[in-house]
């Protein structure tokens, strides 16, 4: 082979090595799944610990029910009941310690999210009751008239 081709092939070969010599110096050698080898994710052994002691943003609707129990039997009854809380209360952190942390959000576009009259055939979204936001109580917020923990009941 001519001069053109070995070049650029002892360029790219040499590359290669230099990226597996970086990486044996750069990856450490918990790095991986272990046993498992690389094909199910990638973490390290020695960062379990990090992780396990590592406060949980998000809890799940459970973790409301211990306090709020009156508000989860509502829920649980409603058309809501596969809402986890916090897609409405957001994040449950340190929510205990500090209750004013957890803001309702009782803005129109939280729910038009999901009730602006759509059509999707291919999913279960076009089974969900929709309006029209740009008429149906523009300005009003959908709490005033909807009870959140039982949407089917129209009166609060």
């Amino acid at each position: 082979m001519k001069n053109h081709v070995w070049r650029p092939l002892f360029v790219v070969i040499g590359l290669v090595v230099f990226i597996f010599l970086v990486r044996m110096w750069y990856v450490p050698d918990d790095f991986g799944s272990q046993e498992r080898g690389y094909t199910f994710g990638f973490h390290r052994l020695s960062n379990e610990q990090e992780w396990k002691e590592f406060p949980a943003k998000y809890k799940d609707s459970r973790y409301c029910a211990e306090c709020h129990d009156e508000k989860s039997e509502s829920l649980a009854e409603s058309a809501h009941a596969m809402i986890p809380c916090e897609n409405c209360h957001g994040p449950a952190l340190q929510h205990p310690d500090n209750p004013e942390l957890l803001a309702i959000d009782r803005s129109r576009e939280l729910c038009i999210r999901c009730h602006s009259a759509l059509y999707m055939p291919s999913s279960g979204r076009k089974d969900i009751p929709g309006i029209d936001p740009e008429e149906h109580n523009v300005g009003d917020m959908c709490s005033d008239c909807h009870n959140p923990h039982n949407p089917s009941l129209e009166d609060m």
